[in-house]
């Protein structure tokens, strides 16, 4: 290839195109942000640290990573614009040299029950293509191997014009879908068991039901049965016909008549179906989800086996293998069998579908299959699956943000990640990192650590420069930067034991193990090695298990701390004691709200296509509650202001003086303790992240009489110096008689513990067994797994 030649001698001036190689924030005041200014060097790898809630997440997602969705929403048409979220402009003066920010958080994938692994990443859509084109016998296009596309068939006539008339024509269509009529592409059937629904040994009028709430002299439920002639309420249910039975379990919707007044009348089940299981389990009162749990089993499905395929889509193979088997491996195994196709007419597919697969694999995810439901996927493991899609990305110049990448991974793997950072950033991008691990932090070519605190403390920039100077700053985060944890000297005993015997769920294999109660037992291993399956799906039921996890608590922009651990009770009867009134009063959702905004505290004003506004209520100004509730007080203080407290406040707030209440006092001290004494009591639950919502979690389960408790990762987003404080607590809980499992990567909470179970050696089918089961320190000195050497490096033993 031949290029002209330059004619210019001397080295041209800067070109004004490649001035622009900074992002500027100036006067940024997103959450607790004080008047942020920052410059942030482009196509370079910048790290933010500091404290949990010190600010970083409020400066590059809701201010930097925001403005650069919001601006690239505003170049559609508003046609276009009416179907997207609206976003509002961050609170900040000047945003400059932004370029388009792809964002790669932990938001948990759908939970959509026909989302997989493979629909997320295209890596079905060329599975598809590929049977479509190889797969003999030859059953149809793309489609006919898609579980979410059922097989319809029709006909009937159609009108046409033609020469001046109308002419009709029979015509008809088929789509071949791929989808399991059986279970409509859900792998799974849901099954009501009867004897959780009523007691057949007795008759309506004798109070068979046994669901919650139907009373027997509900007009909605009981006497809808017992009175509508279809059934004969004095019969015990066992001995009524089968005609009886059909009307009373699956009648479709009748209207009757009860004591004159027109019900609708349906089978049981359709009922059941409609009015528990089409809500949010989540959402569920506890004994409406306990009797759910009860009353409903999900079995595999009989006609697919899970596989949520046809017949015909399963037969289908290309060298003996189908799409369910394809999906099925892991997604190694499967890498390997496609770069075994050797079919010139499919070339570009293989090789396209080879990359997908083997980015996986250098991502670490390699040990999953294909049909995993992406709902099941943890939040680290979420986050790696979205970054696929760009580790092949021809796009350059794009700002990457990564919220805590690290999570969820093993110290083995992290340098893994490290490397698919710095292939970002050497592709020309920016890439902006939120993150505590020391060993993520290494490879930043840029440090911003913000607060020095945490809530109305942080805000503020405490360091930017190098990794050096970091280390000499005097911050919290450079002090800690080099913290090591030691390994105990000695070690509790047992006090008993939990017996897992046999556990195959996964990829475990045949696992027998005792976990010791009484003391921190730490369970390990790499990302994929069985850890979850152990504890989570291997304790039997019954051993009286606490799981603390970091799902998203389900609740609305109206929930809060305060109303979430039960604290606003106390509080609320202290005020109407106070002042002689009711409690109902001091709720924003009940009788003290604003009318004007009904207690939410703001007006939202939906633009239609235009970003929606969300303004300060003008009549309480953003406190939520009526003029005249605002004017009784408790220890000088009114309800607004109470809730504006953060956690440490309020402890010392409640715990003396004329407003003292042991039973909020006791509440605040869980949530201090947990590390969440930064929370203030009316913060949405929103806006919370996952490592602050387990700790949340944990904060109301304190009080629990459950004698186990199990915690997934307790350390993810906390900062160094808040793994202190944790230790700590899971110390204190030990020390109360209760025992802690943790499922953990952190160094730190390994050379803590009392005993550790390492699953391994690897992931997927090469892990699920125990490697080590003992000590720290008789782990660090056999150094015989990937674990023990990482902990020994760690401890400098």
């Amino acid at each position: 290839m031949s290029m002209a030649p330059r004619t210019d001698p001397h080295t041209p001036a800067l070109h004004a195109a490649d001035s622009h190689d900074l992002i500027r924030v100036h006067g940024a005041r997103v959450n607790n942000l004080k008047d942020v200014s920052i410059e942030i060097p482009k196509r370079r790898l910048t790290v933010f640290t500091g404290v949990s809630g010190s600010g970083k997440s409020s400066l590059v997602f809701s201010t930097i990573a925001a403005e650069s969705q919001r601006l690239i929403n505003e170049t559609y048409s508003a046609f276009v614009q009416g179907f997207m979220p609206t976003l509002a402009r961050p609170e900040v003066d000047v945003l400059d040299g932004l370029t388009t920010a792809i964002i790669v958080d932990q938001q948990r994938m759908g939970a959509d029950p026909r989302s997989t692994v493979g629909t997320a990443t295209d890596a079905n859509a060329m599975l598809r293509i590929l049977f479509s084109r190889l797969g003999k016998p030859h059953i149809g296009s793309p489609q006919a191997f898609s579980f979410n596309v059922a097989s319809i068939s029709g006909a009937g006539a159609v009108r046409l014009e033609r020469a001046g008339q109308t002419v009709k024509e029979r015509r008809d269509f088929s789509i071949t879908g791929g989808m399991c009529p059986r279970c409509e592409g859900r792998g799974k059937v849901s099954d009501i068991d009867l004897n959780q629904l009523y007691d057949d040994s007795k008759s309506l009028s004798e109070g068979a039901f046994t669901i919650p709430g139907w009373k027997s002299d509900s007009f909605w439920t009981v006497r809808v049965y017992t009175e509508s002639g279809f059934v004969d309420p004095n019969k015990p249910i066992r001995e009524f016909t089968k005609k009886e039975m059909q009307a009373f379990l699956y009648k479709e919707p009748t209207k009757v008549k009860v004591e004159g007044v027109n019900l609708t009348y349906e089978g049981l089940i359709p009922k059941i179906q409609k009015s528990f299981l089409s809500k949010d389990r989540e959402a569920m009162q506890p004994h409406i989800r306990e009797f759910v749990d009860r009353a409903v089993t999900f079995a595999t499905c009989p006609e697919c086996d899970g596989t949520r395929l046809t017949e015909a889509a399963r037969s289908s193979k290309i060298e003996g293998i189908s799409i369910a088997d394809a999906c099925a491996m892991e997604i190694r195994d499967l890498a390997e069998w496609v770069r075994g196709l050797d079919e010139p007419s499919v070339a570009p597919l293989l090789g396209k579908l080879v990359h997908t697969l083997d980015s996986f694999v250098e991502i670490g995810l390699g040990y999953l299959s294909l049909e995993r439901p992406a709902g099941t996927l943890s939040g680290g493991e979420a986050q790696r699956t979205k970054m696929i899609r760009h580790l092949g990305s021809a796009l350059t110049d794009v700002t990457y943000v990564f919220d805590e990448p690290t999570i969820g991974l093993h110290p083995h793997d992290i340098q893994r990640m490290n490397d698919l950072l710095l292939r970002l950033r050497d592709k020309g991008n920016t890439v902006l990192v939120v993150e505590h691990k020391p060993e993520a932090i290494a490879i930043a070519d840029h440090v911003v650590d913000l607060g020095p605190g945490a809530g109305t403390a942080g805000g503020t920039i405490c360091y930017e420069g190098t990794l050096e100077g970091l280390r000499a700053s005097g911050t919290i985060t450079g002090r800690h930067l080099d913290d090591r944890a030691v390994l105990k000297e000695t070690v509790r005993t047992p006090k008993g034991k939990l017996e897992i015997r046999g556990a195959t769920r996964h990829n475990l294999q045949d696992v027998d193990v005792d976990i010791p109660l009484g003391v921190l037992c730490v369970v390990t291993g790499v990302a994929g090695s069985g850890k979850s399956s152990l504890i989570h799906g291997s304790i039997p039921p019954g051993a009286g298990v606490v799981s603390v996890d970091q799902g998203a608590i389900k609740g609305s922009r109206r929930s809060n701390p305060a109303t979430y651990t039960g604290l606003l009770d106390p509080i609320r009867k202290a005020f109407a004691k106070a002042n002689g009134v009711k409690p109902a009063l001091f709720s924003a959702n009940s009788e003290g709200a604003c009318p004007n905004c009904n207690g939410a505290g703001v007006i939202y004003v939906d633009l239609g296509m235009m970003a929606g506004v969300e303004t300060p209520c003008e009549e309480c100004e953003g406190k939520r509650f009526q003029a005249a509730v605002l004017e009784y007080h408790l220890g000088g203080r009114d309800i607004s202001e109470v809730l504006a407290m953060s956690v440490t406040e309020a402890q010392e707030f409640f715990g003396a003086g004329d407003a003292r209440t042991p039973a909020a006092h006791a509440i605040l001290e869980r949530l201090a303790d947990v590390g969440l004494g930064y929370l203030s009591l009316g913060q949405p639950l929103t806006t919370l992240s996952g490592g602050e919502r387990q700790r949340l979690k944990l904060a109301t389960h304190m009080a629990d009489k459950g004698g186990v408790y199990v915690l997934d990762e307790p350390t993810t987003g906390l900062h160094l110096a808040d793994v202190e404080h944790l230790l700590g607590l899971l110390d204190r809980l030990v020390e109360s008689g209760k025992s802690v499992i943790v499922i953990e990567h952190h160094q730190a909470v390994m050379a803590h513990a009392d005993w550790i179970i390492d699953l391994g050696p690897g992931a997927g089918h090469d892990g699920g067994r125990i490697v080590f089961e003992g000590t720290p320190a008789d782990l660090v000195a056999a150094r015989s797994t990937l674990t023990g050497e990482h902990l020994a490096a760690y401890v400098g033993a």
